[in-house]
């Protein structure tokens, strides 16, 4: 079974690296990519536990990306952690996400909800590239919320009441910067982003490989869609079940979604 998207405690998930390789293992998942957002922190450490169970880590990150005035996802797989233009990116988004966190925590406060950065750095871990679901989950433990996507749609979604903008990096560069980085770039859930062929087929012209089609949140109607557009524009179908964890993600679960060993081996084909 081959899941190409899951996130550990480095970004937004909730299990440490160990524990997520643990769980994988369980769920029948042989090759796993640990792609956590803008940073491969963790790869090393999901790398040496994977090894006690034959599976196979692929290195990965997702990064955060716009096109066409909106945010994108942009997927890299088989990156080289040795890069030194990946590395000083992933340093760079890492202050930029807690000078992001410090404004939303101060919009919350603003707001009538006393939030800290202490009760997120709790969540999240001083390593951690910080992510509104941290601040989401300190939300939900305080009972300011019920769950985690009330807290988007309340307070945290794009457009919300304490939303701050991010970082704005054209996928085209996005896309660059990952070949340069010897990976090969995909794009993430595109039916949960509202992705559009067009857009796809203007993403292929600037080196995208491949589209996560076989999403945990894409319908049967949607996975169709997108396998037909990869067929179309000459992209890899991929699989990711999204993994983050119970608390931040319910309904995404490991392994739920695999692609053909084929088709792994094409895109791997296509890297750099």
């Amino acid at each position: 079974m081959i899941d190409l998207h899951s996130h550990t405690t480095a970004s937004d998930g909730e299990l440490a690296p160990e524990a997520l390789i643990q769980l994988a293992a369980r769920s029948g998942v042989t090759t796993l990519a640990v792609t956590d957002h803008d940073t491969v922190g963790s790869i090393p450490a999901c790398t040496a536990a994977a090894a006690a169970f034959g599976l196979r880590v692929v290195p990965g990150i997702e990064v955060s990306a716009f096109l066409n005035g909106r945010e994108v996802h942009v997927l890299g797989h088989f990156v080289d952690l040795a890069s030194a233009e990946l590395n000083a990116f992933s340093e760079r988004l890492k202050i930029e996400r807690r000078t992001r966190m410090e404004q939303m925590v101060e919009k919350l406060k603003a707001l009538g909800f006393p939030v800290t950065m202490d009760q997120v750095l709790a969540i999240a871990g001083d390593g951690a590239h910080l992510a509104r679901p941290h601040l989401a989950r300190v939300l939900v433990e305080l009972n300011y919320c019920t769950s985690t996507q009330e807290a988007f749609s309340r307070f945290l979604g794009d457009g919300r009441p304490a939303a701050v903008g991010r970082f704005e990096l054209p996928a085209s560069e996005a896309i660059a910067f990952i070949k340069r980085s010897g990976g090969a770039a995909t794009i993430a859930h595109p039916g949960v982003s509202r992705v559009q062929r067009h857009e796809v087929e203007e993403l292929a012209k600037a080196g995208l490989v491949g589209i996560e089609a076989e999403h945990s949140d894409h319908p049967p109607s949607a996975r169709e869609k997108m396998r037909g557009w990869a067929q179309e524009l000459g992209l890899v179908c991929t699989a990711g079940s999204d993994f983050h964890g119970p608390n931040v993600a319910p309904g995404r679960h490991l392994g739920t979604a695999s692609m053909d060993p084929a088709a792994f081996a094409q895109l791997e084909a296509r890297r750099g």
